[in-house]
C-alpha cells in the first residue's frame, strides 16, 4: 500500500497514522505510543520518511509490536530499520526468527508498563494493549473496531475463532482505567473510553 504521508498527534504520548489498503478495501489504523523506554510503533503500515523522522523525533524506537497476525503490515521493514525486535503472541506468528522476534503473553509488560492483554476466540494471536499514563490508554487489535455508521462495536462473527469466547475475553479491558481507546480498524475514542467500554461490554451477558 502507499505510505501515509502524515499522523495525528492525540495525546501527548500518542500518535495514529492511517491509509486505505485496496487489498483488503479498509482503512488501517498504526499507533506510536512515546514511553520512558522509547517509542512502541505498534501494527505500523508505512509512513512516508519526513513523517516518520518527525513523528519519532528524539526518541529511540524501542519495538514493534502487531496485535494480531493479520497486522504484519510493515512490521519487518520498521523492525529492520531501527534494528529493534517484533513483539507479538507466538501462536500468531510461528514462523518468526527469534532474533527479530520476541514472544508475549497475557500480563506481561513491555516498553515500561504497557501491559499485553490477551484477547481469546479472535483472530490468532490477538492482544490488546494498555499504557496507564496520562489517564490512561487501550490499543485494541482486531476485536473491537470503531467504523460508522456501526460505531464501537465486536469484530464480525465470521472474522472469529470463537465469537462468545472473544466476547468474554474482552471483559477484561474493563480491569483498566482509560481515558482513550485506539484500534487497529477505525476512528480514536479520545474521552470516556472505560464508559463506552461498559456500554458495549454490559450489554453483552
Amino acid at each position: 500500500m502507499r505510505p501515509a504521508s502524515d499522523f495525528d498527534r492525540i495525546a501527548s504520548n500518542v500518535a495514529i497514522w492511517h491509509g486505505y489498503d485496496p487489498a483488503v478495501k479498509v482503512d488501517l489504523y498504526s499507533t506510536c505510543l512515546l514511553t520512558s523506554d522509547g517509542a512502541c510503533l505498534i501494527d505500523p503500515i508505512p509512513l512516508e520518511s519526513e513523517a516518520l523522522d518527525e513523528l519519532v523525533g528524539s526518541a529511540r524506537v524501542a519495538g514493534i509490536i502487531v496485535t494480531s497476525s493479520n497486522h504484519d503490515r510493515a512490521a519487518a521493514q520498521f523492525a529492520e530499520q531501527f534494528s529493534v525486535p517484533i513483539f507479538a503472541r507466538r501462536d500468531g506468528f510461528p514462523d518468526k526468527t527469534p532474533d527479530e522476534f520476541r514472544s508475549v503473553a497475557d500480563g506481561d509488560e513491555i516498553c515500561d508498563e504497557l501491559r499485553v492483554i490477551g484477547i481469546e476466540g479472535a483472530g490468532p494471536g490477538e492482544i490488546a494493549l494498555y499504557h496507564p499514563a496520562d489517564n490512561g490508554t487501550l490499543i485494541v487489535g482486531d476485536a473491537l473496531i470503531n467504523f460508522e455508521p456501526y460505531g464501537l462495536t465486536f469484530l464480525p462473527a465470521k472474522y472469529c475463532s470463537n465469537e462468545k469466547e472473544m466476547r468474554r475475553s474482552l471483559r477484561k479491558l474493563l480491569d483498566y482505567k482509560a481515558e482513550r481507546m485506539l484500534f487497529a480498524h477505525g476512528m480514536p475514542i479520545l474521552s470516556g473510553a472505560n464508559d463506552r467500554l461498559r456500554g458495549l461490554l454490559g450489554s453483552d451477558r
